[in-house]
């Protein structure tokens, strides 16, 4: 198992948080996510997958949720 820490910002909301989760869910290889919502600002999210995940992969997920990866 493998952990993979990102900061997402732009998310303010449950909506937000079900949103990100549900995007990053449908990787190939993740088993958890788990978001850390800090509103208006930059959130946490934790991903538990089977292997490394690629970084396009992710950001794809993220983008596609309509949010962006922060620094």
């Amino acid at each position: 198992m493998t952990t993979t820490n990102i900061k997402v910002s732009g998310m303010t909301c449950g909506h937000c948080v079900s949103a990100v989760n549900q995007e990053l869910s449908a990787v190939a290889g993740v088993s958890a996510v788990a978001v850390e919502l800090v509103p208006g600002g930059v959130s946490v999210v934790t991903i538990t997958s089977d292997s490394e995940l690629s970084d396009d992969a992710v950001s794809a997920a993220i983008d596609e949720a309509g949010y962006e990866l922060a620094d």
